[in-house]
């Protein structure tokens, strides 16, 4: 296994010379080396990340004794490699993950039943980590797709049939499944058309967070490029009318925009019968725009990442934060999410803040984390999921250590509300939840026209009408679901190809697909229902 597989984002390489509890193996049983077994990060960590189950009693040779592991040690989990005190931190990617809540010896797994949460306060720089990325090498990469008259260009050419409330989510399913199969067959250059629902857009305080952000979503939707005809479909007494979805929104003069409202057409069966009556005559003005070359800085790049393992942090977060800086360097944008799992990182974001500015209205958002997770009766420092430890990850601190990676190394140029049109190049930061869809609905909504998807424990995530590559960050997993992921990071750990191979691979991916190349989820139609839009505030 080479240096750059073993390594992590910032290609730090991992220790030769790990100090561990001096042991002594009889001449009978076998000693493996611990270089075959399990990963090092950094020369200081306190831990190392197994690379298959280890049976108690395993011999490990490191390079000044010999580790006897003193229970089970699953594939992906932490590995103690030294003595760490109770109240000690245990330290992984060179960086403080958690404290030790009892005496952990060297060869004891460190997971949920030692290791909790380091509450002590992060120091926050601003601006003094910040990098130049190279040049990218060669002739100017472009890629395929639809240019809108407003400058922008789209991955995809879909209808959305999009619901300004709940009560015409049915209506709208109606009216988009008269169109799956072979009914668009005469219509190759359209990518589907799709109702995209939600439960909300009534009982909503006008004026408020919640209405503002489901708004803005919604008239986020309404003008991205993937998007060429639009149905805006309610019933007509929501608190949030059809029209207000589109009156003063700056859409490109080329999206085919209809109105409905149930009420006003007469109800479910004629609103359906119209509705797909105002689509067909869309279908073939839409179909006859084609594809042309465009700058990858056109792209407008989403990162996500879901069901997380112990490998996450170390493969695919760090492979797709290389393609992330490929992008940025062309002067394209990625954006990064999910706030809750930046917290106990962020400290590396703000190193990395283009302005104090940028840096500080990261910690603002975080603030606000803080007083909403609060006032629903929990906390910022609570342990992953289920799924995430079983994977391997302990606290919230090394699930965002291994979050971040998906940045790359390029500087942070924004911060952004949920759903807020995305104005600046380079890499930019959305305030989101976590959960996958609600996260991902606000990354497209700002205006992403591709996502990438990291994947540990097996996520089926598809989100349209941007498409979604799913990335997997490890070799079982993704033997096991090859159906349903893009591609195997997992090879960085299985020693069959390096950090930058794999990043090399993705950016190339990302390049195919937003030129018209199918994803995985888009060959199973999924992605209609992950359209999640962030619910907020009081509803009455």
């Amino acid at each position: 296994m080479t240096s750059e597989t073993r390594s992590v984002p910032d290609g730090t390489a991992p220790a030769d010379g790990v100090r561990t509890t001096p042991g002594a193996a009889g001449d009978h049983e076998p000693v493996l080396e611990l270089t075959e077994v399990a990963l090092v990060l950094r020369p200081d960590d306190d831990v190392a990340i197994t690379t298959r189950d280890l049976p108690a009693g395993t011999r490990l040779r490191t390079p000044t004794a010999v580790l006897v592991l003193r229970g089970d040690v699953p594939r992906s989990h932490k590995l103690a490699l030294r003595d760490v005190p109770e109240g000690e931190p245990v330290h992984k990617y060179g960086q403080s993950i958690g404290r030790a809540t009892v005496d952990i010896q060297a060869g004891d797994h460190v997971h949920a039943h030692n290791l909790g949460m380091d509450t002590t306060a992060r120091t926050h720089e601003f601006g003094t980590a910040r990098t130049v990325l190279p040049a990218p090498a060669g002739p100017a990469r472009t890629f395929q797709g639809y240019h809108r008259a407003n400058g922008r260009v789209g991955t995809r050419n879909y209808v959305a049939v999009l619901t300004s409330v709940n009560c015409s989510a049915s209506s709208a399913k109606m009216i988009a499944d008269q169109f799956r199969g072979a009914a668009l067959d005469a219509y190759p250059h359209v990518d589907g058309v799709i109702a995209l629902t939600h439960q909300s857009g009534c009982g909503l305080v006008p004026g408020s967070d919640g209405a503002n952000t489901l708004v803005r979503t919604l008239r986020g939707y309404a003008q991205h490029p993937n998007i060429g005809g639009l149905l805006v479909l309610g019933l007509g007494c929501e608190m949030v009318p059809v029209q207000s979805l589109v009156d003063g929104l700056d859409l490109p003069s080329d999206t085919l925009v209809k109105t409905l409202t149930i009420q006003d057409t007469g109800g479910v069966r004629a609103t359906v019968r119209v509705g797909v009556d105002l689509i067909r005559e869309m279908l073939p003005v839409l179909d006859a725009r084609r594809r042309a070359p465009a700058p990858i800085s056109e792209i407008v790049l989403g990162l996500n990442c879901g069901g997380s393992d112990g490998y996450s942090g170390i493969t695919a977060n760090p492979a797709l934060g290389r393609a992330s800086d490929l992008l940025v360097a062309a002067g394209g944008t990625s954006v990064l999410a999910e706030t809750p799992e930046v917290f106990g990182a962020e400290h590396l974001l703000t190193r990395r803040a283009v302005s104090e500015a940028v840096g500080r209205r990261l910690l603002d958002r975080l603030d606000w984390w803080q007083t909403y997770a609060a006032a629903g009766g929990g906390t910022l420092d609570n342990n992953p999921s289920p799924g995430n430890k079983a994977g391997g990850l302990t606290t919230i601190l090394e699930k965002s250590l291994g979050a971040v990676a998906k940045a790359g190394q390029a500087d942070l140029a924004a911060v952004y509300e949920y759903a807020e049109p995305i104005t600046t190049r380079g890499l930019v930061f959305m305030d989101t939840p976590g959960y996958d869809p609600v996260s991902v609905t606000g990354i497209v909504a700002g205006g992403a026209t591709v996502v990438c998807f990291t994947t540990g424990r097996g996520s089926v995530f598809g989100c349209r009408p941007t498409p979604s590559i799913k990335l997997a960050t490890n070799t079982e997993m993704f033997e096991r679901m090859s159906e349903d992921m893009d591609i195997n990071c997992g090879r960085i750990v299985d020693g069959t190809a390096g950090l930058g191979e794999v990043g090399e691979e993705i950016f190339e991916r990302i390049i195919a697909v937003a030129s018209g190349e199918q994803t995985v989820s888009e060959g199973l139609d999924i992605g209609q229902e992950e359209f999640v839009p962030w619910q907020l505030g009081t509803v009455t």
